[in-house]
């Protein structure tokens, strides 16, 4: 699977490069617009004079982006990590693939020797003037830069940590229902008055009947 360049990769590159809307001559002479793009790169042709919108300068980085992917992808026979092919791109992207092709930098790594490969970074810190090649502080410290970015250890993102069940609702302890109070039995006036009258009655019964017995055992119930 081809590899593309990271958001972080692309905005290294714009930040080494500047975004210039007008054509203008870099270090080495050549005419140059937008984000490092020259004529060689691709449309447009840059011509002098010309000019640009931020629009079109990252359109045509886009562009010139592809291009350059394209050639590390298909250059580099070894896998890379995503930094490792950030810096890649921002070296093919300054230098340009046949230079790369040909290059020991390539050479080492797809060799194994990324060691080797990530020095020979620095050795591409010359440009070409009056026939003689030239050391230039700023692309010796972008050399640097992109080194370091080769080197530099990928972090994995660190897996979400898996949700934690949620215990199920628990209903409120239910309180015990009201226990209805024994009602009072009702009092039935008239049934109580029947009651003692019949009791009454009984008892004036009795009376009348000792009454009537002779005299001698009403003494005994007397006690006479």
């Amino acid at each position: 699977m081809s590899m593309k360049t990271s958001t972080a990769g692309r905005a290294a590159i714009s930040a080494r490069e500047g975004c210039i809307l007008t054509a203008y001559k870099d270090s080495a002479g050549v005419l140059t617009i937008g984000v490092g793009h020259t004529t060689a790169a691709g449309p447009p042709a840059v011509t002098a004079g010309l000019k640009i919108t931020a629009a079109q300068a990252d359109e045509i980085l886009s562009r010139d982006l592809a291009a350059v992917e394209a050639d590390v992808n298909r250059l580099v026979t070894v896998p890379l990590n995503q930094n490792e092919f950030d810096a890649l791109v921002s070296l093919v992207f300054n230098i340009g693939g046949t230079a790369f092709r040909k290059s020991t930098l390539r050479a080492k790594l797809n060799a194994g020797d990324r060691a080797g490969a990530a020095n020979a970074f620095l050795s591409w810190n010359k440009i070409t003037k009056g026939g003689k090649k030239v050391a230039l502080e700023g692309l010796t410290n972008r050399r640097k830069a992109e080194r370091a970015q080769f080197l530099a250890p990928t972090t994995a993102a660190k897996p979400a940590d898996a949700p934690k069940p949620v215990a199920a609702p628990q209903s409120p302890p239910r309180e015990p229902a009201p226990q209805a109070s024994p009602s009072p039995l009702p009092v039935n006036g008239g049934a109580v008055g029947i009651l003692l009258g019949g009791i009454a009655a009984i008892l004036a019964g009795a009376w009348a009947s000792l009454a009537g017995l002779p005299c001698e055992y009403l003494n005994l119930f007397c006690g006479g």
